[in-house]
């Protein structure tokens, strides 16, 4: 009989595996190869870099400030990083200004540690919220500050001397400090002694910043809002000889307190201005405002006036800025009172007046101007 003959490699499959050869060879499969590999090698590296990224946060939480008690999250964590980042960089443009416009000024007096206590004394003896620090420009320590300052910040005043100014200060507020205490921009101190006490005649625009004190009741540590105005002074020392002084910034600092409790802001003295864009961003924020509003003015510019209304008002906002661009150039005109929510939360009635600006060249509103009075 016939035997049964073993399956050979049939023609088909041969061209199969040749074409399958073939494809190896091909620059299609290699390229094929190298994408799987590249994909491959990303991946490992997406996952090296998270986990560099977990340490990194784990890293930063250790050194978040000791006084918040609850668990940092990774989102507080990176956006302490983003405040102490900003801090950093602030003290960069500050000593680049200070180093481009570091000159000694001749008219500038120098004053003995001696007279910086006495000008402290005489500055704060008639307000007990108020307080004189000097801070050396060159090492950016304290060189005097009042007895008061360790009453009113509930701080041992031999901590308080040995700080760094800056280190007192909010995170968020110390590029603002750093902007109004460029040496070059300061007035001299002698030239204003007079006028310092009041505030009003003071040649420099003060500005605000949040203060750390020691522990509350509750043993937590807070910052309280402050008024500050610098001056340019030069602190002789004793171990340097008598043509040798020390650059320095006198700050006048007081306390401010809610413009609704004791001593209240009279009820016809409540009025404070804003000026914002047209799409409602706020652009600039009176000084009076502060007690009102308890926002410091950095806490608003660049921010939505829409964000801080009572839901319900929003719509009136939109509508008085159709108005305000509709009639530009009008005198002021009054409109529907708003509710504003202030910094603790509670809302407050304003009545305003509200005019703009328009730019001669461009003839269109180049910012518009609220005048506000809260309603009793």
């Amino acid at each position: 009989c016939r035997g049964i003959a073993a399956p050979g490699p049939s023609p088909k499959t041969d061209e199969a595996l040749g074409e399958e050869s073939g494809k190896r060879w091909s620059p299609e499969f290699h390229l094929q190869r190298k994408l799987a590999d590249s994909s491959h090698s990303e991946q490992q590296d997406r996952n090296r870099v998270s986990e560099e990224l977990i340490m990194v946060v784990q890293e930063m939480k250790k050194y978040f400030p000791s006084e918040r008690r609850n668990k940092p999250s990774t989102l507080d964590a990176l956006k302490y990083a983003l405040r102490c980042v900003h801090s950093v960089q602030a003290n960069s443009e500050f000593f680049q200004i200070l180093s481009q416009n570091g000159a000694p000024q001749a008219d500038v007096s120098m004053y003995s540690l001696e007279e910086l206590a006495a000008i402290a004394s005489e500055h704060t003896s008639k307000n007990t919220d108020t307080f004189v620090a000097v801070f050396s420009f060159l090492s950016g320590r304290l060189v005097h500050i009042s007895e008061q300052a360790a009453l009113i910040l509930n701080r041992k005043k031999d901590v308080l001397a040995s700080s760094h100014f800056v280190d007192l200060l909010a995170p968020q507020d110390v590029r603002v400090f750093y902007a109004h205490t460029a040496r070059a921009q300061l007035p001299f101190w002698n030239n204003w002694t007079q006028r310092a006490a009041r505030y009003e005649c003071a040649p420099v625009k003060p500005f605000f910043c949040r203060i750390r004190g020691g522990e509350d009741r509750k043993q937590e540590k807070c910052h309280s809002p402050f008024r500050i105005i610098p001056y340019l002074i030069h602190v002789h020392h004793p171990a340097q000889p008598e043509s040798e002084s020390e650059p320095c910034c006198l700050t006048v600092v007081e306390k401010i307190h809610s413009g609704y409790e004791a001593p209240r802001i009279p009820v016809n003295k409540r009025i404070f201005t804003t000026t914002h864009t047209p799409g409602c961003v706020f652009l600039e924020v009176d000084e009076k405002a502060v007690p009102l509003l308890g926002y410091l003015p950095q806490d608003l510019i660049g921010t939505s006036i829409l964000s801080y209304l009572h839901p319900e008002d929003r719509s009136l906002m939109v509508a008085i800025h159709q108005k305000v661009l509709k009639y530009a150039g009008h005198p002021p005109f009054e409109h529907s009172p708003i509710r504003f929510c202030t910094q603790n939360g509670d809302y407050i009635i304003l009545d305003s007046s509200w005019s703009s600006f328009v730019n001669p060249w461009s003839r269109k509103v180049s910012f518009i101007i609220g005048r506000h009075k809260v309603r009793t």
